[in-house]
């Protein structure tokens, strides 16, 4: 991958983090345990039963989005590490190329088409 492009990938990557970053710390509080760690806020609504209820629905939200937030984040930690050590763009199966076009769509892309369809993988990718 030409130098230019990975200068390109690597700003739209970081500023997809960025924005999760945001969006997770509105719905969760960040965690001790870990750099990406972060866990949902229960929110206060008030002491009616409604309320309650409320806040337990809000709470369950909270905790499902984070963890795809949170797995999306970690997708492109992964492909920014790669960015670094020169290894980005390639299957993590056969080790082949990834093509220009899969990663212009899915920039976090850790397979090949012919790997993610043969073997099935099941990854947020």
């Amino acid at each position: 991958m030409l130098k230019k492009n990975k200068t390109l990938v690597r700003r739209d990557l970081e500023g997809r983090r960025q924005s999760l970053i945001k969006g997770l710390e509105s719905i969760a509080k960040k965690s001790e345990h870990g750099e990406n760690n972060y866990e949902a806020k229960f929110p206060e609504y008030g002491r009616a039963e409604d309320e309650n209820a409320d806040e337990v629905a809000t709470f369950l939200d909270s905790v499902s989005l984070g963890e795809n937030l949170k797995e999306t984040l970690m997708e492109i930690d992964l492909a920014l590490n790669k960015i670094e050590k020169g290894n980005y763009g390639f299957c993590e199966s056969c080790g082949k190329k990834i093509s220009a076009d899969r990663l212009k769509i899915l920039p976090t892309a850790r397979y090949c088409l012919t790997c993610k369809k043969e073997k099935g993988y099941q990854a947020q990718e």
